[in-house]
């Protein structure tokens, strides 16, 4: 069964970028340009790892982050990569309350987010 990866931006350019990369690697792909939109998705679906923008309108990638690690399943412990244009933030304590696993910034290397996702799941290269 191939891993399950959801990508979450407002940008339909960079969702679209990142599922032909993550589907000719044979990784089953999930969309969505909102973060309540995503918290739906992750609520009804097995996901593996969550690709997620920090900036979004209405509901932050932090802001999504905060919410799935309340969460009281496993669904909690989902992988997450934060994604932004930003370099990451300055205070490690926005990393620790909003618990996402790694912080890529943007333009991403397809290379290396390919490389960190397999180390993050745990897969070897496809």
């Amino acid at each position: 069964m191939p891993r399950r990866i959801l990508i979450v931006d407002d940008d339909i350019l960079v969702l679209d970028a990142l599922r032909e990369l993550l589907v000719a690697d044979d990784y089953e792909v999930l969309t969505a340009a909102r973060g309540q939109e995503a918290l739906d998705i992750l609520q009804r679906e097995h996901v593996d790892l969550v690709i997620l923008d920090l900036i979004m309108p209405k509901m932050t990638g932090l802001d999504v982050c905060k919410q799935v690690r309340t969460w009281k399943d496993e669904k909690s412990r989902v992988k997450i990569i934060m994604l932004s244009a930003k370099s990451e933030p300055g205070k490690q304590a926005i990393r620790e309350e909003a618990e996402y696993d790694l912080y890529l910034t943007k333009p991403i290397d397809p290379l290396k987010l390919k490389e960190l996702i397999h180390s993050t799941l745990g897969d070897l290269p496809q």
